[in-house]
C-alpha cells in the first residue's frame, strides 16, 4: 500500500491564519488495521474527513465573530477540524468529535501546527449513548445530513448533549434533509431560522446551502 499523501495549506480569516495538514485529495485511503472497515467506513468514504469542504469554510467564517462568551461548545462531525481550530484560536471552550478513527490524530497535529492549546476530542458515533462528552451550550457542525437516517440520529445526539438552554448551528450544503431535521429538532423544543451566508468571496463557487440556527 502506498503511503498516505498529505498537503499543507493556510486558510485566512481576516488577520487570522489557520494552518492545516490535510489529505492531498479525496482519493487517499489507508486502513492498514481495518479499523475503519470495522466501523462501517468504506474506502470511498474514508477520505471525506480529511479535506476542507465549502460547508466547513462557511461554518468557520460564521464562527469568526460569533458570541462564544461563557459557552461550552461542541463541534459534531468535525472532520479535519477547521472550525474547532479557529475557535481554539479565539480561546473558546471547544470540544470536537467525529466517527472517523483518524480525525483525532489529524486534529492533534493541526493544533500543534497552530501552536494552540489542547482541544478535547472523543471519537463517537451518533447512535452511541455511552460517551463522556457531557452537555453543551452551543453545538455546531457542517454537512452532516448525508442520508435520511441521519435526521433522527443527529437530532437525538444533539438533544442528548444539549443544555436545557442551547444554541445549535448547522451549515447544510443542500442535500435535501434539513427540513425533516428541523421538524425533528422542534420535537425537542428547538425553534429555528435559516439564511444563506451573506459573504462567500472566500469560496471558489457559489454556495447553494443554508446556515440553520436552532435555539431552545
Amino acid at each position: 500500500m502506498s503511503s498516505l499523501r498529505v498537503r499543507y495549506q493556510t486558510i485566512e480569516f481576516g488577520e487570522v491564519d489557520i494552518h492545516l495538514r490535510t489529505l492531498r485529495d479525496n482519493q487517499e485511503f489507508q486502513d492498514k488495521d481495518g479499523e475503519a472497515e470495522k466501523l462501517g467506513i468504506s474506502s470511498a468514504s474514508w477520505p471525506l474527513f480529511g479535506v476542507v469542504w465549502d460547508a466547513g469554510k462557511v461554518l468557520a467564517h460564521h464562527m469568526c465573530d460569533y458570541d462564544i462568551t461563557g459557552k461550552r461548545i461542541l463541534e459534531v462531525g468535525c472532520g479535519i477540524g477547521l472550525t474547532s481550530l479557529l475557535l481554539n484560536h479565539r480561546l473558546a471552550d471547544i470540544t470536537a468529535t467525529d466517527y472517523h478513527p483518524e480525525a483525532g490524530n489529524f486534529l492533534k497535529e493541526n493544533v500543534d501546527l497552530n501552536n494552540g492549546s489542547h482541544i478535547p476530542f472523543e471519537r463517537t458515533g451518533w447512535a452511541d449513548t455511552d460517551d463522556e462528552l457531557g452537555l453543551f451550550d452551543l453545538i455546531i457542525g457542517s454537512d452532516l445530513l448525508y442520508e435520511r437516517e441521519h435526521v433522527a440520529l443527529l437530532s437525538e445526539f444533539i438533544h442528548l448533549h444539549a443544555q436545557p438552554s442551547c444554541q445549535v448551528v448547522i451549515v447544510d450544503p443542500g442535500r435535501g434533509h434539513h427540513a425533516p431535521f428541523s421538524k425533528k429538532m422542534a420535537t425537542f423544543g428547538f425553534d429555528h431560522q435559516q439564511h444563506q451566508p451573506s459573504e462567500t468571496e472566500y469560496l471558489s463557487q457559489p454556495f447553494r446551502g443554508q446556515i440553520i440556527e436552532y435555539h431552545r
